[in-house]
């Protein structure tokens, strides 16, 4: 894909879009999606079909990584239709701690997604997987392996955002920046330290490793002894958008937030273990 095409309108077909870069950074944005397929739509509640529980903007929040070389990849789905950051057989990430499935049942408010009777069964969930998540995974490895393959290694940022209340899963208020590197195990040491430094100057609030410490994707690829450091930013929403628009994008609210982001990945590509 072209950069021009990047906010084109979505084509028919078409189920995530990636975009070629130069450095060795791989943006991946696995809730950025809110579409869903109408034969899917027909299923839920109004509510749902509204994706409330999208990562709102996350991509235009991450536009300016284009102009460093990232490469970047982004769903047009939302993640009722199929969570890309979960285990395609559906193993817990957090177990005994509240978390969404696969293909989630209930909103983050905790509504129903799905009319009475009308949820997806096993088989349908199969399909899903087939559809959606293998073609996106198959997509997010092969760029890996093309990116390591180039520069010696590779950082993998997942882009994530929630609301900063949100009581399925976490009390009070959320930190604005929320670092997940699997308790360390996702990436490089010096990548980790190095975001350390970064976070403790810039902001006041965040937490490295905290109810947030990365999901599947972060968990499966990051494979540090490879050559692939992995981790997730998880934002509150708040610190890059008006949460009761959630909708809709300001640049001048999101501003700090990407200086932040861009001296992250910045200092975090700089720390890779023979990057260059």
């Amino acid at each position: 894909m072209t950069d021009s095409d990047w906010w084109s309108p979505w084509r028919a077909g078409e189920d995530f879009r990636r975009l070629e870069g130069s450095i060795p950074l791989l943006i991946s944005l696995p809730h950025d999606g809110s579409e869903i397929p109408a034969e899917i739509a027909a299923d839920m509640t109004e509510p749902a079909q509204r994706s409330p529980d999208t990562d709102w903007r996350v991509a235009e929040l991450y536009d300016f990584a284009r102009d460093m070389g990232a490469y970047l990849i982004r769903p047009r789905w939302s993640r009722y239709v199929v969570d890309l950051n979960r285990p395609s057989d559906g193993a817990p990430l957090y177990p005994g701690r509240a978390e969404t499935g696969l293909c989630p049942l209930q909103l983050f408010a905790g509504r129903d997604i799905y009319l009475p009777g009308r949820a997806p069964d096993n088989a349908q969930v199969r399909e899903r997987v087939a559809r959606y998540w293998r073609p996106y995974h198959g997509a997010l490895q092969s760029t890996l392996e093309t990116i390591r393959a180039r520069h010696g290694s590779v950082l993998l940022w997942e882009g994530h955002s929630i609301r900063s209340e949100c009581p399925m899963f976490f009390e009070g208020r959320l930190p604005d920046y929320n670092i997940g590197t699997a308790n360390g195990q996702s990436c490089a040491p010096a990548v980790e330290q190095a975001l350390a430094e970064v976070i403790a100057e810039r902001s006041g609030s965040y937490v490295i490793n905290g109810r947030f410490k990365g999901g599947y994707i972060t968990r499966h690829y990051g494979q540090p002894a490879r050559g692939i450091s992995a981790v997730q930013m998880e934002m509150a929403q708040a610190s890059y958008l008006d949460e009761c628009q959630p909708e809709q994008f300001d640049p001048a609210l999101a501003q700090s937030a990407q200086s932040l982001l861009r001296e992250l990945l910045e200092q975090a590509v700089a720390a890779l273990p023979s990057a260059g």
